[in-house]
């Protein structure tokens, strides 16, 4: 689908040069399909499409030109539109139920403790190896870290945004735990359940939507993991990866302003010893 509408509206309504052989459209396709659960509709994963193609990335100009995420245009819109189908998750017994921080986020709203809830969570070892719900790209834990090692041995990614980013929420949420564990989960809950692995690989890491030098990558990564942990501590969402990193993509042009990486052949003060 969203190889078919980028088609679509550059020859029909831009009528520009057709892109799709580069392989952008494919990979926004791939991305909103691991940020959507297993079981939703059919047309409601092509409007998606539409959105993430047609709003998050054309309408900007194009690849190259949008601030946001394209996939997480499209998962947030659904989100948004259609909140229950997307909270609706396939378990491995073949029934629909919560996620593992939908469990959490409910049972506290409720007022039980992190002693009550553990007893209907998996354990994270399921957690690593992906037998649990969730969106089909964020379950598996063993998976995303082998995507993601080898998108850092093949040099596509650094390690500045991914590493900085989990670390900081490791950080942020064992404060939480440790200061009150009854009403807060593990760090190690926090990063094996959700989006937070997919985020930091694989959506946060988008050379369009995240800033150019090390420093900037480093500002970008905290901001999305601190926004990510207000939320799913105190925000209304059980999960605040997609929200965390498109707001943090709108500061991108504000931090790269701030971090400009030093031009090949300014002028270097020479220290006299």
């Amino acid at each position: 689908s969203c190889l078919l509408f980028e088609y679509l509206i550059q020859k029909y309504l831009l009528k520009s040069e057709i892109t799709i052989g580069d392989g952008s459209a494919l990979i926004t396709g791939i991305l909103l399909a691991f940020n959507l659960p297993a079981g939703l509709p059919i047309w409601m994963i092509i409007v998606g499409a539409l959105v993430a193609i047609g709003i998050g990335k054309m309408s900007f100009g194009g690849l190259g030109f949008n601030i946001f995420n394209p996939a997480l245009v499209g998962r947030v819109f659904l989100l948004v539109s259609f909140p229950v189908q997307m909270t609706m998750w396939p378990l491995p017994d073949g029934i629909t139920g919560a996620t593992t921080l939908g469990i959490i986020k409910e049972g506290l709203m409720f007022g039980s403790t992190m002693t009550d809830i553990s007893a209907q969570l998996p354990s994270n070892m399921d957690m690593f190896l992906g037998i649990t719900s969730g969106s089909i790209g964020e379950m598996s834990t063993l998976a995303l870290l082998l995507g993601g090692i080898y998108l850092l041995v093949r040099k596509v990614i650094s390690w500045h945004i991914p590493v900085t980013m989990l670390v900081t929420m490791a950080v942020m949420t064992g404060i939480f735990w440790v200061i009150n564990p009854e009403s807060y989960a593990s760090p190690m809950i926090h990063i094996l359940s959700g989006g937070a692995l997919l985020g930091a690989f694989f959506m946060a890491t988008d050379l369009v939507t995240s800033p150019m030098t090390r420093k900037g990558m480093i500002i970008f990564a905290i901001g999305i993991a601190v926004i990510t942990v207000v939320i799913r501590l105190f925000g209304a969402y059980p999960e605040g990866v997609s929200f965390a990193i498109l707001i943090m993509n709108s500061f991108v042009p504000l931090i790269n302003t701030y971090f400009k990486p030093r031009r090949f052949g300014s002028k270097i003060k020479a220290k006299i010893v």
